[in-house]
C-alpha cells in the first residue's frame, strides 16, 4: 500500500481546497492513500472565522471525485447549520466512507477549541479495500480511554490528523515531538496496528507548528519520518 503523507501548511481561509486538490491531482498516479493534518482544509485559529469559513459536505464533491482514484482522509472545520465540528472525513472509491468528531476538544492553554466545536462521542473502525481503520484527531490520542477503545476495535491501521503547535524546545530537541512519540510507539505495540501520524506546519497569529509527520509500525518503530517545520508531501510503501 502506497501512502502519501501531506505534511502541509493550510491558511486561514477557504483556499485551501484549490491547494489539496491540486497536491491529489499531482500523487494520485503514484498512491493508494493521502493523509492530510487536523484542520487542513480550515486553518487551525478560525474561531468566529467558522461561520464564514466551515465546510458543508455539499461543497466537497471535487473531494469526492477524485476518491475514485486515490483515497483521501482530510480534516476540517464541518458545518451543520450553526453547529461546527471538527472532523476527519474518509473518501474512497468515489463516497465518504468515515466521518470522525474529534470528541477530546482541548480547552486550557493555548487552546480554545472547546468553546468553538461541538466534540463527537464515540471512535469506530470501518472496512476499507480489505484494510480495518480507525481515524483520530489530535487531543483524541492523548487519553488512556481511547487506547482502551483502540484495543477493543482492532484496527488495522491507525490514521491520526494533528495540529500540535510546538513548544518544549531544548538542546536535544522539541518535548512536544517526545511525547507524541511516546504515545504513538505505545499504542501502535498495543492494538498491533500500523499508524500514520501526520501533523501540519506553518503559523498562525505566533503559534508554529512542528511537522514531524511519520508512520509507525505494529511493533511501535517509527519506520519514516518527515522533516520539522517544512512543508513536504512525500510517498511510502507501507
Amino acid at each position: 500500500m502506497r501512502v502519501t503523507l501531506a505534511q502541509t501548511a493550510p491558511k486561514l481561509n477557504r483556499s485551501n481546497l484549490e491547494d489539496i486538490l491540486e497536491i491529489i491531482t499531482h500523487v494520485k498516479e503514484s498512491s493508494d492513500l493521502i493523509v492530510f493534518p487536523e484542520l487542513s482544509l480550515s486553518g487551525y485559529l478560525l474561531q468566529d472565522k467558522l461561520f464564514e469559513d466551515a465546510w458543508s459536505l455539499e461543497e466537497l464533491e471535487k473531494l469526492m471525485q477524485l476518491s475514485k482514484e486515490i483515497d483521501i482522509a482530510v480534516g476540517l472545520a464541518l458545518r451543520d447549520e450553526n453547529i461546527f465540528r471538527n472532523a476527519a472525513l474518509y473518501f474512497s472509491e468515489g463516497e465518504l466512507i468515515s466521518k470522525h468528531i474529534k470528541v477530546h476538544l482541548p480547552n486550557y492553554g493555548m487552546f480554545e477549541e472547546a468553546r468553538y466545536f461541538e466534540g463527537g462521542d464515540k471512535f469506530e473502525a470501518f472496512e476499507c479495500k480489505g484494510k480495518k481503520i480507525s481515524m483520530l484527531i489530535c487531543e483524541d490520542l492523548w487519553h488512556s480511554s481511547v487506547h482502551q477503545e483502540l484495543i477493543k476495535l482492532k484496527p488495522d491501521l491507525i490514521i491520526v490528523l494533528v495540529a500540535s503547535p510546538a513548544r518544549g524546545f531544548y538542546d536535544a530537541g522539541l518535548k512536544i515531538q517526545e511525547k507524541w512519540h511516546a504515545i504513538i510507539m505505545q499504542v501502535a505495540k498495543e492494538c498491533q496496528a500500523e499508524i500514520i501520524f501526520v501533523n501540519r506546519v506553518g503559523f498562525e497569529d505566533g503559534l508554529g507548528f512542528w511537522g514531524g509527520s511519520c508512520l509507525v509500525e505494529k511493533s511501535g518503530k517509527i519506520v519514516k519520518q518527515l522533516p520539522l517545520f517544512k512543508k513536504e508531501i512525500k510517498t511510502f510503501e507501507i
